[in-house]
């Protein structure tokens, strides 16, 4: 199973990952904030993860990080 990190910090919520990611399982948070003032994107279901990393290549701001 792959382990996807994001740094919420950094994102800006475009959702170019969101729209990647095969599975689905990406979305930009409807209830967070980060301190950029953006709502950052975030996994619903880490466990349907298939580790593709499409949502890292995408990400314009690097980040997305996936251990395989």
């Amino acid at each position: 199973m792959a382990k996807v990190t994001f740094n919420s910090d950094l994102c800006k919520g475009c959702g170019l990952c969101v729209d990647a990611c095969p599975k689905k399982i990406l979305t930009i948070a409807t209830d967070k904030i980060n301190a950029k003032g953006h709502s950052p994107a975030e996994m619903t279901d880490e466990s349907q993860c298939i580790g593709c990393a499409f949502c890292a290549t995408m990400c314009p701001d690097c980040v997305i990080t996936v251990e395989r």
